[in-house]
């Protein structure tokens, strides 16, 4: 784009000092001056924004300058077909990027594939078996529960393909290989505080395995603690899961309770239990459990 100055063709014609801007479609400007009057410019280079000083005296005393203000053509929200600029180097990016997504979506498929029951459509607890030993972690690892977390499973021993998905893509992981490279780092994720406390809750609502089902088993619980606490709260996990196989007040264990049992591992010191006061709002097993341990402690 470029701006021009042309001389009027009939110069007689127009009142003195009155020069007519005429903005045409390929955003040249002509201003027609009278012919007896010198050109001040003959052309100005690629349009920007930009402030113009007309030399002779005749501008200069008609307009101390012309500020123009259009648009640039970079690319603005609101700019739509042509005024949009486009970036071929951009546009290039995006559709290379899009591709390498869509082959990494179909590895990650035929993942799933070589894991999933072909009558279900899922990754069975046969199939996570088979991927337990691809991997080289027993089935009952707690990485193998972390990974449930990761693809938001939502029935244990179970894998949907839309869960696989979730999961492997968010660990960068389409093949065995990387997957099993990314459980190391998975771990650490799920064990920041933050995640921490989801995963813990998380683990409880896994082993939900009935519809409506609010309360988990003794056992199940027993072995879940140790599962998922034993490594970082051993004292505390063993006596625990001793009082709980060894009590007959309680069958089962509702939520509310094992998160209690969380707080209770984070917040209470041990095996002392110095700041443990029962008139809190802790569970009433922890209650019964702190004074059995009181008593023991004479």
């Amino acid at each position: 784009m470029k701006f021009a100055i042309r001389r009027s063709q009939s110069p007689a014609k127009l009142p003195p000092f009155q020069f007519p801007l005429t903005l045409v479609r390929q955003c040249v400007i002509y201003i027609h001056i009278p012919s007896t009057l010198p050109s001040p410019l003959e052309t100005l280079g690629p349009f920007t924004p930009r402030i113009i000083i007309f030399s002779t005296p005749i501008f200069s005393s008609l307009f101390s300058c012309v500020t123009l203000k259009m648009p640039r053509t970079s690319s603005k929200k609101g700019l739509t077909g042509s005024a949009a600029s486009t970036n071929p180097a951009a546009d290039l990016f995006r559709s290379a990027s899009s591709k390498a997504a869509s082959k990494e979506l179909e590895r990650i498929d035929q993942l799933f594939h070589t894991y999933a029951n072909a009558s279900s459509g899922m990754i069975d607890p046969e199939g996570i078996e088979f991927l337990c030993s691809d991997l080289e972690v027993e089935h009952t690892d707690v990485r193998i529960l972390m990974l449930a977390w990761k693809m938001q499973s939502e029935k244990q021993g179970y894998f949907s393909l839309n869960e696989w998905r979730k999961g492997l893509k968010a660990l960068r992981a389409d093949t065995v290989q990387k997957l099993k490279k990314a459980l190391p780092e998975l771990e650490k994720e799920v064990r920041r505080p933050s995640n921490f406390v989801d995963f813990y809750s998380y683990a409880f609502q896994y082993c939900l395995t009935e519809e409506k089902q609010r309360s988990i088993d003794i056992e199940s619980i027993c072995l879940l603690l140790d599962l998922v606490l034993g490594s970082q709260f051993r004292p505390q996990v063993d006596t625990l899961i001793q009082y709980l196989r060894t009590q007959i007040d309680y069958k089962v264990i509702n939520m509310d309770q094992w998160m209690g049992f969380f707080r209770f591992v984070n917040e209470i010191s041990f095996p002392d239990l110095s700041n443990y006061d029962s008139t809190l709002a802790w569970p009433l097993i922890l209650d019964n459990f702190v004074e059995l341990m009181r008593e023991k402690q004479g």
